[in-house]
């Protein structure tokens, strides 16, 4: 996962210019951290995708309506250990109790408070614990502040998930740093788990919308660990312009240049998660190529990554191209079996008309990799899709059997 591209930093989310956080220990969880809040010293333009379930937590309804009071924030609060999610009325009310507290410890309006929340669902926010935990956090609020914060927001993550990059708009340094937490529950539907972006960039509030969707398109929504979405699912950026280069407008060079650094943090940030999946031993990046639209090259290429039966083949390093090409098969594009061709890493699998006269030792060798690729060309036309995905293991069913636990 290196990157030649950008200048990387280190920081994730306190990389940009104008940026605190800090993560503390509130005792919503049995141990660690679990209540971070990440500031910003201006007001920053903001955008944010969530979940598409028809299940969502307090948080994301409560955060989709602070977005249409304001194309502006200040602070992200986030609690983990307990998802606020299924929680009616009560659980609204205690978003927007934390909401409030925040923005009184802040010293800010409301309307400049997002909140977060993960853990599990079902149960009512310990709201003494969580109103210790944010003026704690305020107070500990510090340039330093990313380590603890990233360490804040995970569940069952097993390393916290940050990333920054630096580019250079005009004469001016731009920075874009992140963090992120997921682990299990990972197939997003628009976002992913959850991901708090900053950067000190000065971008109109037009062209930050549209970046951020796009680049969470083809980072966030194209990784699974097991195929569920999340009632609390969201990803938010927060710009405020510190960097004070000239702004950044749709349809320019500097836009361009924004966007691909932006996307490169997302996709850096997507392929953390995966790597840490519940109970994953492998990262496997899964190409469909040779589709007759964008469309079936996703819907083949989700489908696949989605598949429990390549899943487990690949965890017990089985060369089973055929739960792959069935996979392709039941995503309800149109192809033609005999023209596809699968490949591990260079290793032809199968070829046309179902030519299968390769190594099962290489194969074996290229499946007992950490990190494996695997493409199929359908043959049928000229787009392709990547998705990233990890292997499923014993380990993943043990950790949720006993979540709650």
């Amino acid at each position: 996962m290196k990157n030649h591209k950008y200048k990387t930093i280190h920081h994730g989310v306190c990389a940009p210019q104008g940026f605190i956080a800090a993560g503390v220990r509130a005792g919503i969880k049995k141990s660690k951290k679990d209540v971070t809040v990440i500031f910003s010293e201006l007001p920053a333009n903001v955008a944010g995708v969530f979940t598409q379930s028809a299940t969502v937590a307090a948080c994301v309804t409560l955060d989709k309506k602070q977005l249409k009071r304001s194309k502006t924030a200040q602070a992200i609060l986030v609690n983990s250990g307990n998802a606020n999610a299924c929680t009616g009325e009560r659980g609204m009310m205690n978003a927007r109790q934390s909401v409030s507290t925040a923005a009184s410890a802040l010293g800010i309006k409301e309307s400049q408070v997002l909140v977060a929340s993960t853990g599990v669902i079902g149960q009512f926010l310990p709201m003494d614990k969580l109103t210790n935990g944010i003026y704690d956090a305020v107070k500990a609020l510090s340039r330093d502040g990313n380590d603890s914060a990233s360490e804040g927001i995970c569940t069952t993550d097993t390393y916290p998930k940050e990333y920054a990059v630096e580019i250079e708009i005009g004469e001016r340094h731009v920075r874009i740093g992140g963090i992120a937490k997921g682990s299990g529950m990972i197939a997003p539907n628009m976002a992913t788990m959850l991901a708090f972006i900053t950067t000190d960039a000065n971008i109109s509030y037009s062209a930050l919308k549209k970046a951020f969707a796009e680049a969470n398109s083809l980072s966030f929504n194209r990784i699974t660990v097991d195929g569920d979405t999340s009632t609390n699912d969201m990803a938010l950026i927060l710009a405020n312009g510190k960097a004070e280069n000239r702004q950044i407008k749709e349809g320019t060079s500097d836009y361009k240049k924004f966007y691909s650094a932006l996307e490169d943090v997302l996709i850096h940030l997507s392929k953390l998660i995966v790597k840490d999946g519940e109970g994953a031993t492998k990262f496997v990046e899964i190409t469909v190529t040779g589709a007759k639209s964008k469309i079936d090259a996703e819907t083949a290429c989700r489908t696949i990554c989605n598949s429990p039966l390549v899943k487990t083949a690949i965890h017990g390093e089985d060369a089973n191209w055929g739960r792959i090409l069935a996979a392709a098969g039941r995503s309800g594009i149109k192809f033609n079996p005999d023209k596809t061709e699968i490949y591990f890493d260079d290793l032809m699998i199968l070829g046309k008309n179902y030519d299968i006269s390769f190594s099962e030792e290489k194969a074996k060798k290229i499946l007992q990799q950490k990190e494996v690729t695997i493409t199929v060309d359908l043959n049928a036309g000229k787009h392709s899709s990547t998705f990233w995905t990890c292997d499923l293991s014993a380990e993943y069913v043990r950790i949720n059997g006993s979540y709650r636990s």
